[in-house]
């Protein structure tokens, strides 16, 4: 390929090259369909994110508005090409949360209250992972080892326990539990490894070609090490592996106190477990000190070495919990086991208060400083988007951890809790989370149908006005082509109305937990708890958890299976992948269990393409982004410099750049940062449909700026059939915007001002050579 500088020619345009440098967005997209051709070949990265030329294309060459130069940047692989990203699929409560830390809200506010912010959203994703190891521990732990190998009738039904009863060496309780700590130890390992494999892959990718000066704009997105995240996540994966494994410990001191402190107890054993309570104690104190002092830097990239006590940490831990598994597993013939594990009763509905507190906390911070932030800047929720986002993560994690116990007591005793002489069963407390989502699904089909009543509502007010929409037609009203353009309309129109439904979900998580906490402090079951009650209200308690546990019991199922079909299939994979495509643009700054940032990947490599394609040319570029693609294109354009922006056009279709980002993310991709933006970038133009469930404008014009929106286009393109298209025209929605003369228009637009603009010499730029 070319590297020559060219100079204008007197009599047209320059002859310097030009490309236009497509980013595809959810879902993935084949360079083969980008470009439309079948014959591609890759220019620069590898199987997993790449750049790719026509075959019949490669040189760089002038700029043709019919057939311009076009590269074809494919990042899906990032999401979605690994069959084992199948398995982040039990990661969602810790991406979830991890979107809780970008949602502040656009206001400077103190250092402190924003450190508050940051502090409450970090510890609430620790939370999470103490959630997950206690519930590791109550399947292995308590219904395995404590409950069903403790009863002869349950461990000869399940048979595989029979091993574990009797006179054998494993029947004393002791061991038993230091064999169950096998299951969730494993698990915190796990995810210990794969939290520094993806680290290893996706946190530690260079950062951009040519940093932006200090000061040269306000946007957070532009500061250079906003996409390189490796100190911070080495720091948090050690804290989150060190409390999870302090959990089990903290599981099996709490089985083996009572006992050793008992009157059959005593001695060394006890002096010994209050010392390992002691050092476990100071555990817990190290590792919320580390998470409160060591948050995300963003100013430079953060290649600071972990800290020795970081790297210390979760070494500590597993040698600890080493030290406890030997010292539960010591003989004690003496000791027998009844009811439920004594760490039952208190961790879940502890773990459920301590999760409220943080919860609400974060409310009132975030609330705090979206009163201080500029009107126009303010985000959805009235700032509680955090707040809301956070309890919904613990609640997915509640239901995740209390349906996988509730099919392990299942699967071991079916009538766990019921019939007599069974083992007691899961904590009371999942019981009263089971019975909360059936009530939970009527506020969600409630939502359902008011939504389903508000896109009738609107479609019968759209109808009548959607043929005046092609003035150009001369064919007669249908009422049929009406209806189904305007009820397309209407669907779109439902993604403004999120932060409602967000809301009423919320608030009703909300109401729901405290009762589920209020109900586990009598000690009985919802069934029971209702005995008394009048008929129809325990006929109804009996049916909620009833019905609850079976779908807590399900919904588990149908995870796993979908997870076991997505590692097999591409297909299903990349289904998968669109949910991780927007919920894994963030850095894990909360949680370095959820699953990986694709960004800190695919932002650099854009970046790199641009400035050094550029500065080996001196030529111009349009990147165009659609859907999530143009989130990557904006980010990518904020990290170059002066020189390199002034060579840039940015054309974004079908763009959640404002509709979606800026109303949860108002720090990033408010009105001020999007103004920020259009001023590095003059050369924008933003087409949208009002078809467009995700799109949308980007009102981000002023004095200063000329307008971004160009729409809301046509869609369908043709309102009834023409000789030019004999058949009727899809509604193509958020879908196929270059099939839309408007975008080839606005492209050609788009780069005969870019031409037209003075761009300032590159540095260190090569002069031409002659040929």
């Amino acid at each position: 390929m070319s590297t020559l500088q060219s100079t204008p020619t007197p009599d047209g345009p320059p002859d310097e090259p030009a490309i236009e440098l497509l980013v595809h967005g959810v879902g993935g997209t084949t360079p083969q369909a980008m470009l439309e051709d079948t014959r591609t070949t890759r220019v620069t990265g590898d199987a997993t994110a790449c750049v790719h030329r026509r075959t019949d294309d490669l040189d760089d060459r002038p700029w043709d508005d019919e057939r311009p130069l076009r590269e074809a940047y494919s990042w899906s692989n990032l999401t979605s090409g690994n069959g084992a990203r199948a398995l982040w699929l039990l990661l969602l409560p810790f991406m979830i949360v991890n979107l809780a830390h970008w949602m502040r809200p656009a206001a400077d506010g103190t250092r402190r209250t924003q450190l508050a912010f940051d502090v409450q959203v970090r510890l609430l994703a620790l939370s999470l992972t103490v959630l997950f190891t206690a519930g590791a521990c109550a399947v292995a732990l308590d219904l395995v080892a404590w409950q069903c190998a403790g009863s002869a009738a349950c461990a000869a039904d399940s048979g595989w326990l029979d091993s574990l009863t009797g006179e054998g060496w494993w029947a004393q309780p002791g061991r038993r539990l230091a064999l169950g700590a096998a299951l969730p130890l494993v698990l915190v390992l796990l995810l210990w490894g794969l939290s520094h494999r993806t680290w290893s892959a996706y946190e530690s990718a260079s950062p951009p070609v040519r940093p932006r000066p200090d000061g040269d704009d306000p946007a957070v997105l532009s500061r250079a090490g906003f996409w390189y995240g490796r100190g911070i996540v080495a720091r948090l994966r050690a804290s989150h592996t060190a409390i999870g494994l302090l959990t089990i410990a903290a599981a099996l001191l709490a089985a083996t106190g009572p006992h050793d402190r008992g009157p059959v107890g005593g001695g060394a054993l006890a002096a010994v477990g209050w010392l390992l309570t002691g050092l476990t104690a100071v555990g817990w104190l190290v590792v919320v000190v580390q998470l409160v002092r060591h948050g995300r830097t963003e100013e430079q990239p953060d290649d600071t070495p972990e800290p020795p006590l970081a790297r210390a940490l979760p070494w500590s831990a597993l040698l600890l919990v080493l030290v406890v598994v030997a010292h539960t597993a010591w003989s004690r013939p003496e000791w027998l086991t009844s009811g439920r594990h004594p760490a039952g009763a208190g961790i879940f509905p502890g773990l459920m208060i301590v999760q409220g507190v943080l919860v609400v906390g974060l409310a009132l911070t975030a609330h705090r400083l979206h009163r201080q932030a500029p009107s126009a800047d303010r985000g959805a929720l009235a700032g509680l988007g955090a707040a809301s986002v956070g309890l919904l993560a613990c609640g997915l994690g509640g239901v995740l951890t209390g349906g996988m116990t509730q099919w392990v007591a299942d699967r071991l005793a079916p009538s766990a809790g019921d019939a007599p002489g069974a083992i007691p069963g899961p904590p009371v407390v999942l019981s009263w989370e089971a019975a909360a989502i059936p009530a939970l699904l009527v506020v969600v089909v409630g939502l359902a149908v008011a939504a389903g009543l508000r896109v009738v509502t609107r479609r019968r007010e759209l109808a009548p006005g959607v043929r005046d929409r092609y003035p150009d037609e001369g064919c007669e009203p249908q009422e049929d082509r009406s209806r189904s353009i305007a009820s397309a309309v209407a669907r779109a129109e439902l993604t403004d109305s999120a932060p409602v439904l967000v809301g009423w979900i919320t608030a009703s998580c909300l109401v729901l937990g405290l009762a589920c906490v209020a109900g586990a402090l009598t000690g009985d079951p919802p069934s029971e708890a209702a005995e008394s009650a009048p008929a129809a209200v325990s006929a109804v308690s009996d049916a909620f958890q009833s019905m609850g546990s079976w779908l807590m019991g399900v919904g588990v199922v149908l995870l796993v299976a979908l997870g076991r079909r997505a590692y097999r299939d591409a297909g299903a994979r990349r289904t998968i992948g669109i949910l991780w495509d927007v919920g894994t643009f963030w850095p894990r700054a909360a949680h370095p269990f959820a699953p990986p940032c694709y960004a800190e990947r695919a932002v650099p490599d854009l970046s790199w393409r641009m400035g050094t394609w550029i500065d080996a040319t001196g030529g111009r570029l349009v990147i165009s982004g659609h859907s999530q693609g143009s989130v990557l294109a904006a980010a990518a354009v904020w990290q170059l410099d002066a020189a390199s922006r002034s060579r840039i056009a940015l054309l974004t279709h079908g763009s959640p750049l404002e509709r979606l980002y800026g109303r949860w993310f108002p720090v990033y991709f408010g009105p001020a940062a999007l103004r920020s933006l259009h001023r590095d970038v003059p050369c924008w133009r933003n087409l949208w449909r009002a078809t467009d469930p995700i799109g949308g404008p980007v009102r981000v014009a002023g004095a200063d700026l000329p307008p971004v929106d160009a729409g809301p286009l046509a869609d369908p393109l043709h309102y009834g059939r023409n000789l030019v298209r004999p058949l009727p025209e899809p509604i193509l929605g958020h879908g196929d915007y270059a099939a839309d003369p408007a975008f080839a228009a606005e492209r050609a637009g788009l780069f005969d001002r870019l031409l037209r603009g003075q761009a300032p010499p590159l540095p260190e730029q090569r002069a031409a050579e002659p040929v």
